[in-house]
């Protein structure tokens, strides 16, 4: 009996190392860049690349630009998702079709049509001329292009936010006499709070990492992706290394964060 019952479990047990060996491998595979990225990087050469002059004046703009498009949105995105979650009606899809449509469109064709859009050329790029700003390589620039590539991640992941949300809570308070401010303070940013920091997260990472729109609208100043580029172009592979792994240090810890808080609060 101890024989067959030990025959029975054999394919059990062989089934689960073969799991757990195509698990390990997989994840091998997944996470073999970033292997490679800290094998390939030693602290002498980070220090020698960061020692430098204006070394890490990329890593400071690409700091400030993407804070500053993670600012505007959050104030427009936010809007837009409430609009997209609980509108009726054809606007509210006909927004969601189009942030959806920014969200799947090319990244360098963004950037070209915000040169169409926004360019020096343009009715908007005059009137832009007039306050003294520039649509294009300048700092300014580089906010616009980080807001168009990471802003549809943060629209549709906190409109996804907000319709989770139960709605009969909200209507419980507006019979106990809540205002629409009050209700959405008290009821559904703290419901739907972990999807909507979620969501930023993940727009904060994409705005740090833009490069596709912003290598057409705003070449310079050099924030993290493009100094990359020129790095990669200019003296080769181990001179990019040092900038792409403070790329990963500055875009990767706050998305993964959340998602183990999100995780965790699920479970």
């Amino acid at each position: 009996m101890t024989a067959y019952a030990s025959r029975r479990n054999l394919p059990v047990n062989v089934g689960s190392l073969f799991g757990l060996l195509w698990l390990a491998v997989t994840f091998a595979i997944i996470i073999g860049p970033l292997i490679t990225l800290a094998a390939k990087t030693s602290p002498s050469a980070l220090i020698a690349a960061f020692s430098q002059a204006g070394a890490a004046a990329p890593v400071l703009i690409s700091l400030g630009s993407a804070a500053l498009a993670l600012l505007a949105i959050t104030i427009a995105g936010t809007a837009i998702a409430w609009r997209i979650s609980r509108g009726k009606g054809a606007i509210p899809r006909i927004a969601e079709l189009a942030v959806m449509a920014m969200l799947l469109m090319p990244p360098l064709v963004i950037g070209l049509l915000l040169i169409f859009m926004a360019g020096p050329l343009t009715p908007i790029g005059a009137a832009l001329s007039k306050i003294h700003l520039s649509a294009t390589n300048t700092f300014f620039a580089l906010v616009i292009a980080e807001v168009y590539e990471a802003g549809p991640y943060y629209v549709l992941g906190a409109a996804a936010a907000f319709s989770s949300v139960d709605r009969a809570l909200e209507e419980q308070a507006t019979m106990l006499g809540d205002s629409a401010a009050r209700r959405f303070r008290r009821i559904v940013l703290p419901l739907a709070g972990k999807g909507i920091a979620t969501s930023l997260a993940m727009a904060w990472a994409r705005a740090v990492g833009a490069f596709g729109a912003v290598i057409i609208v705003a070449y310079h100043p050099y924030g993290l992706p493009l100094q990359i580029w020129v790095s990669l172009n200019e003296s080769g592979l181990p001179a990019a290394l040092p900038y792409a792994l403070a790329l990963i240090l500055v875009a990767l810890p706050i998305p993964l964060i959340m998602f183990e808080v999100s995780r965790r609060a699920r479970d």
